[in-house]
C-alpha cells in the first residue's frame, strides 16, 4: 500500500478544483499547473503549490506537454498525477510514461486505455462479451473512396466519429452522399486538433436515441461495481448540456440489463479506477454500447449526489492500492450501492444559440 504525500493535477478549471478538494480532505498536498493565459484563474490559487507550464506555447499545448509535466512532478516530489478529464487523461502513452518515471498515474493502465479508450477497439471488446453495438465499420476510414463505400454499406443517415474522441469533437451527422466528404474531412481535422489522432469511423445513425451512461468503479484486485446510470440525452452539437440521474426512460428490467452490460465490458479488461460506459437506447428500449471513457467525467458529481460515493477520493485510494471493500472506500458488494433521490447537472456555457452555439460573451443573469 502506497500513501501519497503529494499529487500533481495535470488539468485546469473545475476538475482541477475538484481534485484539489479531494486531496485536501485526504490530507494530501496538491500541485497545480497553469498556462500563461490561466495565470489569473481561480483554480491555480486553490492548490498548495502551482507552477506555470508551456511558456511560449499555445494554451492547449501547455497542458499536453508530457515531458514538462512529468519533469515538474518529479522535481516537486509528486507521488502521483491525476489527469482529470480531457487533455492527457485518455492518452495511454502518458500513463505509461508516468509509470516509467516512477509516478503513479491515477487512472487505468496503458493496456486498459488501449483496449477501451479508442471507440473502434472498445467495440471489439463489446463484441467479445456479447454486448450489442451500433452497426457500422469496425475500423478507421482510410480515404475518400473508403468513406463513400462504407457509408453506402451502412446506409444513410450515418454518423462520423473520431476513434479517440469525446466531447462531441470529430463527430458529424451525414444524411446524404453529397455532404459526406466535406464532413469527413472536417471530422478528421477536428479529431487531429483535439486528440492528436485523426482516425474516424462510420456508424449507422440511431434516430431519437436516449444517451445513457453507467458509472463503474474497479480496484486493482478484480473487484468491480457500477454506481448506476445517468441520462445525458439533452445535448447540442453532440456535447452534453443537461445530465441527470437516475434515468427516467428506463424501467427496472432495462436498468438492470444496461448496468450488467457495462460491467461485462469493464470486466473484460479487469478495469481499475473510475470509468464510464456509454450506451444509446433506441425508441424500442434496445441499448447499444458506443464507447467507454477510461477517466473521470464532468458529470461524475451527479452520481456522487445520488449514491453518496466520493468518486475522486475512490480513484486516489484505488491508485494507492486499497480495495473497494477497504474502510477507506467501504463498498463491500454491489448491494452496498443504492440510489437516493435525483440529481441534475446543467452546464452553463457562453454561447450564442441563435448562431449555431458559437462562442460568445456577456452577462449571465
Amino acid at each position: 500500500m502506497q500513501k501519497f504525500k503529494k499529487i500533481l493535477v495535470a488539468n485546469r478549471g473545475e476538475i482541477a478544483i475538484r481534485v484539489f478538494r479531494a486531496c485536501k480532505e485526504m490530507g494530501i498536498k496538491s500541485i497545480g499547473i497553469y498556462s500563461e493565459e490561466d495565470k489569473n484563474s481561480l483554480f491555480r490559487t486553490l492548490a498548495d503549490e502551482s507552477y506555470q507550464v508551456g511558456v511560449d506555447k499555445m494554451p492547449v499545448e501547455a497542458y499536453l506537454d508530457m515531458n514538462e509535466i512529468i519533469a515538474l512532478a518529479k522535481a516537486k516530489g509528486a507521488d502521483a498525477i491525476h489527469p482529470g478529464y480531457g487533455f492527457l487523461s485518455e492518452n495511454p502513452e502518458f500513463a505509461a510514461r508516468c509509470e516509467a518515471a516512477g509516478i503513479t498515474f491515477i487512472g487505468p493502465t496503458k493496456d486498459m486505455m488501449v483496449a477501451l479508450g479508442d471507440k473502434i477497439s472498445s467495440k471489439k471488446v463489446a463484441a467479445k462479451v456479447g454486448v450489442p453495438t451500433i452497426p457500422g465499420a469496425e475500423r478507421a476510414v482510410e480515404n475518400d473512396e473508403d468513406a463513400i463505400q462504407l457509408a453506402r454499406e451502412c446506409g444513410y443517415p450515418i454518423i462520423l466519429k473520431a476513434s479517440a474522441g469525446g466531447r462531441g469533437r470529430g463527430m458529424r451527422v451525414v444524411r446524404d452522399e453529397e455532404s459526406l466528404l466535406t464532413e469527413f474531412h472536417t471530422a478528421k481535422s477536428e479529431a487531429k486538433k483535439a486528440f492528436g489522432i485523426d482516425d474516424v469511423f462510420i456508424e449507422k445513425l440511431i434516430i431519437e436515441p436516449k444517451h445513457i451512461e453507467v458509472q463503474v468503479l474497479g480496484d486493482k484486485y478484480g473487484n468491480l461495481v457500477h454506481l448506476h446510470e445517468r441520462d445525458c440525452s439533452i445535448q447540442r452539437r453532440h456535447q452534453k448540456v443537461v445530465e441527470f440521474g437516475p434515468a427516467l426512460c428506463l424501467n427496472d428490467e432495462q436498468r438492470e440489463a444496461i448496468c450488467a452490460d457495462a460491467l461485462k465490458i469493464a470486466g473484460a479488461v479487469n478495469y481499475q479506477s473510475a470509468g464510464t460506459v456509454e450506451f444509446l437506447v433506441d425508441k424500442h428500449g434496445n441499448h447499444y454500447f458506443i464507447e467507454m471513457n477510461p477517466r473521470i467525467q464532468v458529470e461524475h458529481t451527479v452520481t456522487e449526489m445520488i449514491t453518496g460515493v466520493d468518486i475522486v477520493q475512490a480513484q486516489i485510494y484505488i491508485a494507492e492500492g486499497y480495495t473497494l471493500d477497504s474502510p477507506q472506500i467501504d463498498i463491500k458488494s454491489q448491494d452496498d450501492i443504492s440510489v437516493h433521490g435525483y440529481a441534475i447537472q446543467c452546464r452553463i456555457t457562453t454561447e450564442d444559440p441563435d448562431n449555431n452555439f458559437a462562442p460568445d460573451h456577456g452577462i449571465i443573469n
